[in-house]
Formats: structure tokens, C-alpha cells, sequence
């Protein structure tokens, strides 16, 4: 499972090492002369000696608190207390500043493309649709606020009392990413807070780091200096001291809530803080005795195996009726077996290497420990392992006294549990910490319509016959309990970063005249009713 010859690679997927020795701050790319960290892919390939290791991609700074107390101070002086040139900006110069963005980010494509598949070992496909959706969802929420500003080019009155309402930005937003999709969950953060008119310290992932290195400057030449600040190292260094000044007012994360809460326990001013956060789930399908098994089976594939299992929105558990359990296991077990695993450029591969270094054996570990609890691998190939990948195991049958029944695997392995009334799976559901997705296979509208209206109370997003996902990104993305705090969507991100304020003014001559002159005047590009084409 290892690339055996440099030369097998195809000419346009080979990469040369890149020394990202710069960050951005306060508008200037700044060269970092300090100590830096080597980023490695799991894809091995041969070194000097013709020994398979993982390969070398490059090196990015191992920034400290200094700098990023730097990077806070440029976010801070850029948003002025609200008197920046960013926060009060008209709408329309700063939808111009993100065209010029996404036009300079499009020229990049191929090399964002190519540490992809290198970093996090993403398929080629996948690689590219990560990039152009990201490129649509930047374009839709460009849009979405053009369709916001409109409906906010207007007066109400209520109560003898004039109002001019529109959304306003929150301040300084600290955004930390995830590394199975560290370009586009990465933007859905980052893209609508600044639009919105804030100030942003960005961090990326450990995985998946150096792909933002080429869009540095894209980011440079197309905001204000402070707007948007770029800064590499661990999170201990970076974002927990940035966390300790009380000067952010919104954390925006995609990871884990663990992470999420050590840095909010890091705030002194826990009121002021807003959380836009995206966190793990444990999403079940839910097999019913009618279910189509051919297209169910399908579905569970791409649900449970999709970039390995590695995405938030995977089905990290199935339950499955015990009058289909067996002819089920059946058909998913041999599906299973024939994926094709292969390096992200070959043609075809489904599964790739894991680009965690310790993947391999937490995946082994898990299996080992529901085998000991009366668990078995049930596909032939389960669990085979090489030094960056354990095949897909799927076990069976699964309990509560297994790791993997509890934890979000994100990994290659599947727990199968049979159940015989419904309300087992839905009293587990309703007893987990988490509450993003279902997916509910079945054909019977007596025992879909019910389930239904359980469903929606324990979960944010029910998928009828389908895995569950993400898009289309128009859609509300969020979830209950430990999944996720505010929605990320084209529509509700908008949202989720700014906050309702208005101008209020009694109707008397003296205001009314007032308000007529500042319309007339362009001496605010608050109270405005200009409409944006």
C-alpha cells in the first residue's frame, strides 16, 4: 500500500519540496527566521538510500506567541473598535475586494489541487471538487450578501418610530480549521466572516497546512492590511495565548469539542464571546426491514468510506433490522472488499493512505478492543494493515462495551448493530452527545412519516435513502448537543458572523430632514439605500 518507484507517479502529480517561510500580517508577507516544522506525507516514497519513507513536502514556520500576539494586535487596529476602514466600508467595495480574491485564488488551482492529494491523501477527484466548490461557495455567498444588503436598502416604521436595519460586524474572529477539508470548511469560516465586515486571525490545521501557502499572497494583494492575518505553528503557541487577551469576540472552529472548550476556558470574558463551531458527530444509518438492500448498500458505502471515513458527516454506525441483518452484512462485507485502493492519482482509487501517521494503529486498536468484546470483522479484507492504512474493517456484532461504539472512529472501520424494536436505535441516539445527521433507509410511509418527526428532534438533518452530507452548501449544516454550535450555510454563515443593528429615528420634520440629507449626502454607508445589481 506504499508507492514502490518515484517513477510510477505521473509527471504532473510529483512535487518538490516547499519552504513556506512566510506569513501574512498586518498586509506584508513577513519572512519568518525562527525554528520551523517539517510536514511529511504518508505516501511513501524512496529517499536517498532507496528506503520507502514517508515523503518530505517542505517546512512551515513553528511560529511563537510573540507573533501571534502580533497578528491580534493587526486584526484588532484593522476592525478600530468599529472605526476601521473594513468594518465600515460600503457592502459593495468589500463584495469588490472578494472578487478580486477569488479570481487570483482560481490561478492556483492546480498546486492547491496537487498538496491535496500529497497532505491529506485526498483522491484526485475529490481534490478538485474541494477546490471548485470551495471557489462556488465563495461566489454563492458573494450572492447571498448581495441578496441581504438588498432587502435591507429600506425603512421601516413601526410605532411612530423609523428604523434602518442592517447587519453589522462582530469584531475580531479567531478561525481554526480541520484537515479533512482544510481548504473549503476552512473557508465556509473564514470567507463570510470577513465579508461581513470583520477582522480575522487565521490558523490552519496541522494536515493540510502548506496548501494555504500559495494563496498568501492572493490574500495580501486583495483586503486592507489586518483584515486577514495568516500564521502557521501549534495551536498552543497561536491560539491559546491570542485566546488569554479576551480580545476575541468570535471563535470559529471546525475540530474537535475538546479543543473547542480548552481554548473558550482560555477567555476571560466568556459573554462576549461568540462560537461558530463545527464539531464531530456520530451518524447513524438506520436500516428498516423494507429498505431497498441494493441501492441501502450503496448509499452506506459512500456514506461510511468516502475519503475513509474521515469527514464529520460520515455514517460512523449502521443499524440494521434483524430480519435483513444477515443478507445485509452480506452484501456490504463483498461491496466492501472490492474498493480499490490506490494512491490519490490513480484512476479510480476510493481509498487512499491515511495522512495521520498514528491512524493506522488507533484503527487496529479499536478493532482489537470490539473483538475482545465478542465483535468479529466480517469482510475478508478487514483490517489489514500496512504502515499508513488499515482496510476497511466492518464488525459485527457491535455493543456498548466496545470503543467503537462510542467514539467517532473517523477511520476506516464500520460497527453494524442489529436491532429488533425501533426505539433501540432512537433511545441511542437520544443518549449520544452528538445530533448532526441521520441517514433513515426504508420505503413504508406508515413507519418513515413517525420516524420522521422523532428523527428531526434528535438530529439537524434527516436523509431519506441517501447518506448523509454536507451540501448543497444553500443548505442549513449544523447540529445538537456536542456537533456543533450556530449553522454554517451560504445563507446562515452570513448570519452566524454579524449581528442585527439598526438606526432608529422618531418621525418629526427635524429627524425626517435629517435622515432626507444623510440619503442625499453618501456621508454613511450605513444609512443607505443604495441597491446592489
Amino acid at each position: 500500500m506504499s508507492t514502490s518507484s518515484i517513477n510510477e507517479i505521473p509527471e504532473e502529480f510529483r512535487i518538490s519540496p516547499i519552504n513556506c517561510d512566510s506569513y501574512l500580517v498586518n498586509g506584508q508577507l513577513k519572512k519568518w527566521k525562527g525554528n520551523t516544522t517539517e510536514v511529511f506525507s504518508s505516501i511513501r516514497t524512496p529517499n536517498k538510500e532507496g528506503a520507502l519513507k514517508p515523503t518530505l513536502l517542505g517546512s512551515i514556520p513553528d511560529m511563537e506567541t510573540k507573533s501571534a500576539l502580533e497578528a491580534l494586535k493587526a486584526a484588532e487596529n484593522a476592525y478600530g473598535k468599529g472605526k476601521g476602514l473594513w468594518p465600515t466600508m460600503k457592502v459593495s467595495e468589500r463584495l469588490k475586494c472578494m472578487e478580486v480574491f477569488v479570481k487570483k485564488m482560481k490561478e492556483h488551482r492546480d498546486i492547491v489541487v496537487k498538496l491535496l492529494m500529497w497532505e491529506i491523501c485526498k483522491n484526485k477527484s475529490d481534490s478538485y471538487k474541494e477546490f471548485d466548490r470551495t471557489i462556488d461557495y465563495i461566489n454563492d455567498t458573494i450572492e447571498a450578501y448581495k441578496n441581504l444588503d438588498r432587502k435591507s436598502a429600506r425603512f421601516d416604521k413601526e410605532g411612530g418610530i423609523y428604523a434602518h436595519i442592517r447587519r453589522g460586524p462582530l469584531g475580531v474572529i479567531l478561525c481554526l480549521g480541520p484537515y479533512n477539508y482544510p481548504l473549503n470548511e476552512t473557508f465556509c469560516l473564514l470567507i463570510p466572516a470577513i465579508i461581513m465586515g470583520n477582522t480575522a486571525i487565521f490558523k490552519p490545521a496541522k494536515h493540510g497546512v502548506l496548501l494555504i501557502y500559495p494563496l498568501l499572497q492572493a490574500f495580501q494583494e486583495s483586503f486592507p492590511p489586518g483584515v486577514v492575518n495568516i500564521l502557521f505553528g501549534r495551536g498552543r503557541k497561536i491560539a491559546s495565548p491570542i485566546m488569554k487577551t479576551g480580545a476575541i469576540d468570535v471563535l470559529a472552529l471546525i475540530g474537535h469539542s475538546n479543543s473547542a472548550v480548552a481554548l473558550q476556558d482560555e477567555h476571560p470574558k466568556k459573554n462576549k464571546l461568540r462560537l461558530v463551531l463545527g464539531l464531530e458527530a456520530k451518524n447513524p444509518g438506520i436500516i428498516l426491514p423494507d429498505a431497498d438492500l441494493e441501492h441501502t448498500v450503496k448509499e452506506c458505502i459512500s456514506g461510511t468510506l468516502s475519503y475513509n471515513g474521515q469527514r464529520c458527516t460520515a455514517l460512523k454506525v449502521l443499524y440494521v433490522h434483524e430480519s435483513i441483518i444477515d443478507e445485509f452484512n452480506r452484501k456490504f462485507s463483498e461491496e466492501v472488499d472490492k474498493l480499490k485502493f490506490g494512491m490519490p492519482w490513480e484512476k479510480d482509487a476510493f481509498l487512499t493512505p491515511l495522512p495521520e501517521p498514528n491512524k493506522p494503529k488507533y484503527i487496529k486498536d479499536l478493532i482489537d478492543d470490539a473483538v475482545k468484546y465478542g465483535a468479529k470483522i466480517i469482510n475478508k479484507k478487514g483490517g489489514e494493515l500496512s504502515e499508513n492504512y488499515s482496510f476497511p474493517a466492518v464488525l459485527y456484532p457491535v455493543n456498548d462495551k466496545m470503543k467503537v461504539y462510542h467514539e467517532e472512529q473517523f477511520g476506516p472501520v464500520i460497527p453494524i448493530i442489529s436491532y429488533k424494536d425501533i426505539d433501540e436505535p432512537l433511545d441511542a441516539m437520544a443518549d449520544t452527545d452528538y445530533g448532526q445527521q441521520v441517514s433513515l433507509f426504508g420505503r413504508d410511509v406508515r413507519k418513515i412519516g413517525p420516524l420522521i418527526d422523532t428523527l428531526a428532534n434528535l438530529v439537524c438533518r434527516v436523509n431519506l435513502n441517501s447518506a448523509c452530507q454536507r451540501g448543497p452548501d444553500v443548505y442549513p449544516f449544523t447540529g445538537r448537543k456536542n456537533s456543533a454550535v450556530s449553522t454554517l450555510s451560504v445563507y446562515d454563515a452570513l448570519r452566524s458572523f454579524s449581528i442585527r443593528t439598526f438606526v432608529a429615528s422618531k418621525d418629526t420634520p427635524y429627524n425626517n430632514e435629517i435622515l432626507e440629507n444623510l440619503l442625499n449626502s453618501n456621508e454613511s454607508n450605513f444609512v443607505t439605500t443604495e441597491y446592489l445589481l
